[in-house]
């Protein structure tokens, strides 16, 4: 996967000369083809500038910023970043929509993007610049209860058995959004079909009840680290012991966690994923660029940088010789393998959303007052419609099978509650076109009363709750283009939210900031309830997509 510095210095002319020629070929192309259209959820990109490395990247890369910022006064590259989900960033690499808008990309592994053929032509070089295995960090008192010791000899099995047991709950990043959760989702399918060699779909298949069992356990789902780890510190106590990410993530973590929420760090015996970080040079760069690029990677890979990276973000180092960060283990794991193709990959991801993870339900709480007529209106039934689209193959955004989805549609008052539940197979495809009925079905007219409305939705939530007495995974989406001026105040909603049962109180709300809304009345909205605040004002279909990380 990665090369070292002296590797790219004996193959750097051979490879610039083939990219030169892959460059040519593109532009050839080009002359008759449009390019890409860009994806709603794409991050917006700059123009090429001297000394300026454009790199399309996953945000947890944020804590290199003090190793980086030292990088440019050494090596004049300044290295500017576009944040967005490694699978995300694969896509838009495959689809070519990030030629020329960017020069490199650095997410946590290429293994998804290298099943793409296609794909390959459009990477020059990668270097491997740090590594760190996908690893459990359960709360130590669980550890202890479980007697599990220190947690080195714990296997998938093991914590599958807890798991299924109700001994072991745990959050876990979507793996159709986030790298960390499908490095997880890959290692545990790996481990239970006992694979040897490339993870194929017999394999799956062979793994579906273990891998059942096992997320089970899962309480909490994430489309960032960062709101994983909040959500982890926040949830009453004993309800979540443990999260799954990367190591590093998991060591660092600790730094900031009170001592009743400490985490074992078990790196599963039985093997792991791990990221290797790899910097790639894009095939679509220029010649200025890809200078940039070699004075940084070689910076990058020196003893003392490597050192510094280590300590910084408790990643393991790559270049022979350097000491890793105290405390940091120094062992090396089993790697389990990876899927073969593309298909089993995006099979395996279609199969968690759809099959072996706790279902959903989700509250959709529409503003539909007078201020939406138009074209505000018409971007909502885009957005929302896309929702119900059947071209989604990974199910990155479309309502899930078993999915429970509820639309209260407001203005002045609630207007409509309507509640669709997507059945698992063919039925699907006529549940969803129902749910685009209704909300094309949709009219503006009336005040704007946010607060009452979303007091309704957790009511609706709690009636369905205790009617069928099931645990799912439950959020409430709030989309509004104004300022809530009729009904219930914040401090009314604010009483209201206090008095609410454990149960609804974890229920968290995802503000969407549209139009001419209140930004101050959401945020305030999303931080009271857990939640986290989308911005939608350049793109709401990107927003709904996003949030699908989340539910």
């Amino acid at each position: 996967m990665g090369t070292g510095a002296g590797t790219m210095r004996r193959n750097g002319v051979r490879g610039l000369a083939v990219g030169l020629a892959l460059l040519l070929a593109t532009a050839t192309a080009c002359t008759s083809s449009p390019a890409p259209a860009p994806k709603p959820s794409d991050p917006p990109a700059t123009s090429a500038q001297p000394g300026v490395l454009r790199v399309l990247a996953g945000s947890e890369l944020q804590d290199l910023a003090p190793v980086l910022e030292e990088a440019q006064k050494a090596t004049g590259v300044t290295v500017q970043f576009a944040w967005t989900g490694s699978l995300d960033g694969a896509d838009a690499v495959s689809s070519g929509r990030a030629d020329g808008k960017y020069d490199a990309i650095w997410f946590p592994s290429n293994q998804y993007l290298h099943l793409d053929e296609g794909s390959r032509s459009k990477l020059l070089s990668e270097t491997s610049v740090m590594t760190s295995p996908v690893a459990f960090g359960i709360r130590t008192s669980v550890v202890n209860d479980l007697a599990w010791g220190d947690g080195s000899k714990v296997t998938w099995g093991n914590l599958a058995e807890a798991a299924t047991s109700g001994k072991l709950t745990y959050g876990m990043a979507d793996p159709s959004r986030s790298n960390s959760g499908f490095s997880a989702l890959v290692a545990v399918a790996s481990a239970f079909s006992g694979a040897t060699s490339a993870l194929t779909d017999a394999d799956v298949q062979k793994a579906t009840p273990q891998l059942k069992q096992f997320f089970a356990g899962q309480k909490l789902t994430s489309g960032s680290s960062g709101w994983l780890a909040q959500a982890y510190t926040r949830a009453e106590r004993g309800s979540v012991g443990a999260l799954v990410n990367y190591e590093s993530v998991l060591l660092s973590l600790n730094k900031t966690l009170a001592p009743d929420q400490q985490l074992t760090v078990v790196r599963p015996t039985d093997g792991v994923i791990s990221a290797n970080y790899p910097l790639t040079l894009l095939s679509s760069s220029q010649q200025r660029e890809r200078e940039s690029f070699q004075r940084l990677t070689a910076y990058l890979l020196k003893e003392d940088v490597q050192k510094r990276i280590s300590e910084l973000t408790l990643r393991r180092p790559v270049t022979p010789g350097t000491t890793p960060a105290a405390g940091l283990p120094t062992d090396r794991l089993r790697e389990l393998p990876f899927p073969g193709t593309r298909s089993v990959a995006d099979g395996l991801l279609s199969a968690y959303q759809n099959e072996l993870r706790r279902p959903s339900r989700t509250v959709y709480v529409l503003d539909t007052s007078g201020s939406m007529n138009g074209s505000r209106l018409s971007s909502l039934k885009t957005a929302m419609g896309r929702l119900t689209g059947a071209d989604d193959t990974r199910g990155v955004r479309r309502f899930r099978d078993r999915e429970e989805v509820t639309l209260i549609s407001f203005a002045s008052k609630v207007k409509s509650t309507k509640t669709h539940s997507v059945p698992s197979g063919a039925g699907a495809q006529q549940e969803l076109k129902a749910i685009d009925g209704d909300v094309q079905a949709l009219a503006a007219d009336g005040g704007t009363a946010v607060y009452s409305s979303l007091e309704e939705a957790y009511r609706v939530i709690e009636r369905q709750q205790s009617t069928v007495k099931d645990d799912r995974f439950t959020s409430i989406v709030l989309m509004t283009d104004g300022e809530s001026n009729e009904g219930a105040t914040d401090k009314d909603f604010r009483t209201f939210y206090d008095k609410l049962p454990a149960t609804q109180k974890s229920v968290p709300v995802f503000p969407i900031l549209f139009g001419d809304a209140a930004k101050g009345q959401l945020q305030g909205i999303a931080e009271l309830t857990g939640g986290k605040l989308f911005d939608g004002t350049g793109s709401l279909d990107g927003a709904f997509e996003e949030i699908r990380g989340y539910q």
